[in-house]
Parts: C-alpha cells; structure tokens; sequence
C-alpha cells in the first residue's frame, strides 16, 4: 500500500488510505454516502512503475472524482467505490486487473490504461462489463462492442499528426516501438502526410524500453535531412529518452530553439500521451529540448477554460497528490470518462445500477455533454466511424498544438476532423 500524506485540511480523507493503493491493484476508495440507492463499484486500472509507459494519474484522478462527488451526495444518490489496479504494463497484468474487477462486481471499467486489449477485454466482454473511456492505447477498445471510447485514440492522433506535418516538413522520419501496436503507426501517419501529397514518413522502428536511443536518432535526423525535415518520436514515456538522445548528437544544439545545430532546419514533433506539458515543464519549459515542437492532441490545450471544472475538483480533492496533473492526457481522459459514467447513470434514474444498465442506455443513444472538451459524445450504430480496423470511434476530432515559450498551446483554434483520413488509412 502507498501512503497518504495528510494535513488537517485533509481530514476528511484519512479513509481514503486504503484507496490510494494503485501502486499495489488492491483496495476500494470509501466516501460519504450518497444517500438510499445502492453503491456504485467500478474500477480504473493503470500500469505504474514499469520500465515503459506509466499512467499513475489516471487511477488517482478517478479516487479524486469518487471524493468530490461523494461528497456532495454520489452519483444521483449512489456512492461511487473505485477500485484501482496496478496494469503493470503486462498481458498478465492487464487480465488479472480485468478478472478483478468482475470478481468485485465493478459495473464499469472507467478511464483506464492498457496496451494488452486482447487480455482484459475477453474477461469483460464475458462477464457484460462495458470499457468506458479508455485511453485509446489498444485495438479492442475500438472493436469489441462492450468499449466506449471519448476519444480517436492513437489511430486519430497519428493520422492527424500526419496532416499537421504535411503542411511544415519536407521529409518526415517516425520513430516508434518496435511492438505489433507501433507497426500500424507508418501507415496512419502517412494516411494524413499523403492527405497533402506528402511522399510518406521514413520508419524508424526502436526498442519500446531502452535506456538511449542514439542510432536511432541520428538515423532519424540523417533521414529527415536539412532541409526542412522533421523528427517525429511516438515511445510513451520513453519519448524524453529519445530526444535526450537526438539533441546529444554532433552537432545538434540543446534543442531551445526548436532547431538543430549547423545551420539545419530539424524540427521535432509528437502527439500527446508521448510529449505532454508536464514533461516540458520538467525538461527546462522554455529552454526544454522541445521548444518550437509540433504536438497533435485529443482536446483543447491545458490552458482552456473548459478544463476548469476538472481543475477545481483537483484543487479540492487531490491538491496534495502529485500524480494528479491537470496538463497530462491520462488525467484529462480520466476525467472524461467518469463524466460520461455520470450522466448515464444520472439517466438511469434508478436505485440499481447495473453494467447491462449502463451498457444498454449507452447502445441506446445516451448523449453525453463533456462542455466542449469533445463533441457530443454518443454511441449508437449510426455514430460508429466504421474504419475498418477502429470502426467503435465516435469521436475522430483533434487538435493541432505547438510549443511555445515552455507552453503547449494552439497552433490552429478548434478541433480538427480527421475522420476520413483515418477511414482512408491502409
């Protein structure tokens, strides 16, 4: 278990220790009961001290939701109870969490992380538990009927990135895992570069975990070339790993500027979830290796005011917990996806909550309202994208995003539709 720290401002949490055992996949998160309907149980997993991508803040966000809203009165009168889970990056990691969560009787799995789709949707799918919202990582989360995505996943990310690119970079080397998730990355990012008669990205798989990435970073940049090439590295948490790497190599400056050293003109790009605003703020900010960067996004940049719901539950509830980053994509998805929860469940009406329940008002046409941090989410048949191999995507907007001055922010107001760019992708 992960200890708690506490203040007396935070009293009303000592209970909570037993819930903010993420680290170990064990433990429910109390709270103050909503009132003489049934509880409501579901989980959110998420991998953690792992040698590869890490989303602690998405079990942690999902504890702070259960705190606000159970304190002021639950979920249409249902205390919420999250159980998290420890995904541990691992095919065994993710079924087990998934096992666990039937075994507790969690209606949902909500807001949650896992490239291993195969291994937690099976136990899922056979027990009628619905996905809601995960963070678009794995394949099934856009395939089995039970998955709700709140976003295009990576499949839109990559395609958009594409289409952001074209329009800035002559040649376009991708750096990306070298894992059967990152072998469909070339193909969706040239979906959107040939969107603008782009020749196509040079592909430059690497290993997922490792500690440099020298070879493959002056592959990339010698690919890419002087002449307005770009470098674009989609690893995860391994992501800073890379550019730490590229702009250690001759001749390369710090990266301040956006530009590389020499005279050449190397830009740097990524997408979110790979390149997000805590790691610029932990990398230098406005002297970070990632200054002047091209990042595609799922939602409006950190700074827009429909995060200030989210931001003022954080304050409120998670203001001692450093897992909780408002900037960071797996919050920001997490907090989507307890929303949609919400309001199926506010529409239910009911004193029993059931994931049949859930799962058939979402089929049914539910719309869920997300203030402007999406679109209108809703999942009926006539919703689905159809893409061949994500045809659950509902949600196919992006956003277009660039460093500047240590701060991701806009490149182009509003949301980007690269629904048929990923349509059209091989």
């Amino acid at each position: 278990m992960t200890g708690r720290r506490l203040s007396s401002l935070l009293a009303y949490v000592t209970t909570a220790a037993t819930g903010a055992s993420l680290l170990t996949g064990c433990g429910v998160l109390p709270g103050a009961t909503g009132g003489s309907r049934e509880p409501v149980t579901v989980m959110t997993w998420a991998p953690d001290q792992t040698r590869a991508t890490n989303m602690p803040g998405m079990p942690a966000m999902a504890q702070a939701y259960a705190r606000w809203v159970n304190a002021n009165g639950g979920i249409d009168g249902h205390e919420l109870r999250v159980l998290t889970c420890n995904e541990q990056n691992t095919n065994a990691g993710a079924s087990a969490c998934a096992r666990r969560a039937v075994h507790e009787g969690a209606v949902a799995v909500v807001g949650s992380y896992s490239q291993f789709g195969r291994a937690f949707m099976a136990p899922l799918e056979a027990a009628g538990i619905p996905y809601i919202g995960g963070y678009g990582i794995s394949e099934d989360e856009f395939t089995s009927s039970l998955s709700y995505p709140v976003n295009g996943g990576q499949a839109s990310l990559i395609a958009g990135h594409g289409m952001q690119l074209a329009a800035n970079c002559r040649k376009v080397s991708l750096v990306r895992p070298d894992t059967i998730a990152g072998d469909k990355l070339p193909d969706l990012l040239n979906s959107g570069l040939r969107k603008a008669s782009h020749s196509g990205a040079i592909d430059i798989p690497a290993v997922e975990d490792a500690a440099e990435y020298t070879a493959s970073a002056d592959k990339a940049r010698t690919k890419a070339g002087a002449e307005e090439g770009c470098v674009t590295a989609v690893l995860g948490e391994r992501t800073q790993t890379f550019f730490d790497s590229f702009r250690r190599l001759p001749g390369e400056r710090d990266g301040s500027d956006g530009k590389s050293g020499d005279g050449d003109t190397v830009r740097i790009s990524s997408v979110l979830g790979s390149v997000g605003q805590p790691l610029i703020d932990r990398s230098g900010g406005a002297h970070s290796p990632f200054e002047g960067a091209f990042v595609t996004g799922w939602y409006p940049d950190a700074d827009n005011k429909a995060w200030e719901p989210m931001k003022q539950v954080i304050k409120e509830h998670a203001f001692v917990d450093n897992r909780v980053d408002p900037a960071d994509a797996g919050v920001q998805t997490t907090w989507i996806a307890y929303t949609v929860l919400k309001q199926v469940i506010e529409s239910l009406d009911s004193d029993s909550v059931s994931s049949l329940r859930i799962s058939h008002a979402l089929d049914q046409g539910t719309e869920i309202d997300t203030g402007g941090l999406t679109p209108p989410l809703r999942w009926r048949y006539d919703d689905l994208l159809g893409a061949r191999d994500f045809p659950r995507i509902v949600n196919h907007d992006v956003t277009f995003q660039v460093v500047r001055q240590g701060k991701l922010v806009a490149q182009k107001p509003g949301f980007v539709d690269v629904g048929e760019t990923v349509l059209t992708s091989p």
